[in-house]
């Protein structure tokens, strides 16, 4: 089963967006260690969200976009990972790992659907 794994940090934290070389190095070895083991398919950070947009439909109304920064947001997507997990608690459990490299960070699991989960008529 796949899971995407999406971290949340403080915007307001500056160490958040500018990560230390330990930080990097612990990272670096996790990542690596997880591709070995077959676990980790991709994984990547995003900026700010002042570089970012939120995309908005509204059901019977416009579109509408709206660029970053996202004031009304304490914690915003920092980035993801998907994963490759047995079950769920596997996921979990990967997840509590990745967690343990950051200071503060809430991570959020959701599993993938799968093509042969749709249904079929």
């Amino acid at each position: 089963m796949r899971f995407l794994m999406m971290h949340r940090l403080d915007e307001r934290a500056p160490e958040a967006w500018n990560p230390s070389q330990e930080f990097m190095a612990k990272m670096g070895a996790f990542i690596q260690e997880s591709v070995e083991k077959d676990i980790l398919i991709t994984a990547e950070g995003v900026h700010p969200s002042d570089k970012g947009a939120l995309v908005r439909k509204v059901r019977g109304g416009a579109t509408t976009a709206t660029d970053g920064p996202f004031t009304e947001a304490k914690e915003v997507i920092g980035g993801f990972a998907l994963i490759n997990a047995a079950d769920h608690a596997e996921a979990v459990a990967f997840a509590r790992r990745y967690a343990e490299l950051f200071e503060e960070v809430e991570v959020e699991i959701r599993q993938v659907v799968e093509f042969d989960e749709l249904p079929q008529d």
